[in-house]
């Protein structure tokens, strides 16, 4: 991999199972090849976008200190199905093609929904999710600007907003 105007003390490799390198800049930023990023399934983006996107949510929530019960409900309204179904739908205007066509595997990849969603809304979450994954992993300053654009928490009641940053 070619990362331009870096010394090699800012960058570190490992080697997370066989075959697939991650390398770390020195300020946080994942890099993986577009080779090995494209072997993934939108599943496995799924499921590392919601990981990364509820531990955002989570930060963004830690101030002003609160009770774990008030900061647990409102992690959940902003994790759940419904509300990452508003946020895309919100940001889907600001998307490229190829973070749309991102958006359309992650959508295709859904076969089973839960019982209480409709099943437009967990296709619309899990292309959320894969996003999410997706941008973490190849152009995670690409994925902050996204999440800018989003006023997470000007809106506890789940409902999406969208800044015009």
């Amino acid at each position: 991999m070619n990362v331009p105007n870096l010394n090699q003390n800012q960058i570190k490799s490992i080697d997370t199972f066989p075959g697939v390198r991650i390398t770390a800049l020195a300020n946080s930023t994942t890099i993986v090849d577009l080779d090995q990023l494209q072997r993934l399934s939108p599943v496995a983006l799924a499921y590392i976008g919601d990981a990364v996107y509820e531990l955002f949510v989570r930060t963004k929530l830690l101030l002003p200190p609160k009770r774990i019960a008030d900061y647990h409900s409102q992690v959940v309204t902003q994790v759940r199905a419904e509300t990452q179904a508003a946020y895309l739908q919100d940001l889907e205007s600001c998307l490229t093609p190829v973070e749309k066509d991102i958006l359309r595997r992650g959508r295709n990849a859904v076969n089973n929904k839960p019982r209480r969603l409709d099943l437009k809304i967990y296709q619309q979450a899990s292309s959320f999710e894969t996003l999410i994954g997706y941008l973490y992993l190849r152009d995670p300053q690409r994925l902050q600007e996204l999440l800018a654009k989003l006023n997470l928490f000007n809106r506890l009641d789940g409902k999406a907003e969208i800044s015009e940053q």
